[in-house]
């Protein structure tokens, strides 16, 4: 209990620290805010392995995509991936919930890092111009967009279907998809205490091409994320 406070304590404080310092750095180039975001990622590795004795183990790098251009399709069990996936790729950009972008100081450094925002369980109507928004994104950075197919955090062994989203996102950009396994929720469960002396486990798994149809598609990504995730537990 006392390592799970302290652990929240300089956390959150640093995450906090951050953004104050970053202030200057959205009216910056946005390179600028982007090393904010790779710093958030080692902090969060940093306090995980200070304060819980948790270790990260990242397997697959041989599968890294580098020349070409793709998007990262991720499970999502614990705000760890969100943080620590910066370290690992090109500071990706983020399609998000629009009300994280209200949270005060962190929201504008969202903004300022081309987030991408999506109102859930609304209409087409409420996010005219999603798809554009990520098209234009694409064509315009080399930065991977950054994706959680599962839409929301779920527990370790709760395997929810892939929202049907991620296929049209597939089929509108027409690239590679590189898909990441973590199993960061057996450290960080969604509304549950945090664990010690565990290890988090990021897998790069074998990119998917282009050209395959939505279904065939969804249906590849999710079951080899979540047999990735099975060999984990």
């Amino acid at each position: 209990m006392i390592r799970n406070i302290l652990f929240k304590i300089f956390f959150f404080s640093g995450i906090s620290f951050i953004c104050i310092l970053f202030l200057p750095a959205l009216f910056l180039p946005q390179k600028v805010a982007l090393i904010g975001g790779k710093i958030m990622g080692y902090w969060t590795k940093y306090c995980l392995r200070i304060f819980l004795s948790v270790k990260i183990n990242i397997i697959g790098q041989e599968n890294l995509l580098i020349n070409d251009k793709f998007f990262i399709a991720c499970s999502h069990q614990s705000m760890f991936e969100t943080f620590f996936l910066q370290t690992i790729f090109n500071s990706p950009i983020f399609i998000l919930k629009k009300e994280l972008l209200k949270i005060p100081i962190f929201g504008l450094y969202l903004k300022k890092i081309g987030s991408i925002s999506i109102t859930r369980n609304k209409t087409r109507k409420e996010n005219l111009g999603f798809f554009d928004n990520i098209l234009s994104s694409i064509n315009n950075t080399n930065r991977p967009l950054l994706i959680f197919p599962q839409g929301t955090r779920v527990l370790p062994l709760e395997k929810t279907k892939f929202k049907k989203g991620t296929a049209r996102i597939y089929n509108a950009l027409n690239i590679k998809c590189q898909p990441v396994a973590i199993n960061s929720g057996f450290v960080w469960p969604k509304n549950k205490s945090l664990s010690t002396n565990k290890i988090i486990t990021v897998s790069i798994l074998k990119p998917i091409n282009a050209g395959l149809n939505k279904e065939e598609f969804l249906s590849i990504l999710e079951n080899n994320i979540y047999s990735e995730l099975d060999k984990m537990n």
